[in-house]
């Protein structure tokens, strides 16, 4: 059964339209990185796909069913969440935190059993934050909160991960290590990802494949070297950026700023 189907989804807030006419499919093990202008609908579509939005047209199926159609314990058990800024209360220790990604799996009391225990332990490991477990989210830095919002997210062992920028507030190193991390979980363990990276060069070093859009419409879709080519980007960017192919890694594309007369300041302007 696919993981997420979305066929001609529109949506539009207050009469502004912000998607027109989305389609994709995202297949069990895959990981698709949605990219994009600021502006394009990237953050709007994740909410849809999550179930928090209603599309205005067009459908979307999480595991063959639209989201409001599954039972809302079921589907916090199968899909996972990290939007962008999400809350965590600064009193809870890291362990409290990611241990709330049982909470679809607790009884009525709402006592964690051994296996929430041991989800929440992989999942700290799993991000390397472990060590971390006992400090309060209050004293934890931007990265090290980004990566406890992964780890609760992880810790519900769901079957769809759905993330919105995971990599925000985090350096190379940790970019890195989180998203080959979500690549492992989903070739390992058949998770299915969508991933919003405004990074081109992490979306083509880590996606099976890429969702360009473009003021709210599906310009382009496809692997990386497709999508990601100089012509497409020029005519989205203009001239701001230099595609070259990567000889280490089968030549997907390495996309690079460049400063060129057509795109410095105008001469007097920097103050």
């Amino acid at each position: 059964m696919m993981p997420l189907e979305v066929e001609n989804l529109t949506f539009a807030y207050d009469g502004r339209s912000v998607l027109r006419g989305v389609s994709f499919q995202l297949m069990p093990g895959e990981v698709l990185g949605l990219i994009g202008p600021n502006g394009a609908g990237k953050s709007t579509l994740i909410r849809l796909a999550a179930g928090f939005l209603r599309p205005d047209r067009g459908t979307v199926r999480l595991f063959g069913r639209p989201p409001a159609h599954w039972p809302p314990r079921q589907l916090a058990r199968w899909v996972a969440l990290v939007p962008q800024g999400a809350y965590i209360p600064p009193t809870f220790t890291v362990w409290e935190s990611v241990l709330l990604g049982r909470t679809p799996y607790l009884g009525f009391l709402g006592v964690p059993r051994q296996p929430d225990r041991a989800a929440t332990r992989r999942a700290l490991e799993w991000v390397g934050i472990a060590d971390l477990s006992e400090r309060l989210v209050g004293e934890l830095s931007g990265g090290e909160r980004q990566r406890v919002l992964l780890a609760r997210a992880l810790a519900q062992e769901p079957r769809c991960l759905l993330l919105d920028e995971p990599t925000t507030h985090l350096d190379i190193h940790h970019q890195v290590a989180v998203l080959s991390l979500i690549r492992r979980m989903a070739v390992e363990c058949g998770i299915a990802v969508l991933i919003v990276l405004h990074d081109l060069n992490l979306a083509a070093t880590f996606a099976d494949r890429l969702v360009l859009l473009v003021d709210g419409m599906l310009v382009a879709l496809g692997d990386p070297k497709e999508v990601l080519c100089r012509e497409r980007l020029t005519a989205i960017y203009g001239d701001t950026v230099a595609v070259f192919p990567r000889p280490d890694d089968g030549g997907r594309p390495a996309i690079l700023p460049r400063i060129g007369q057509g795109n410095l300041p105008a001469q007097g302007r920097i103050t």
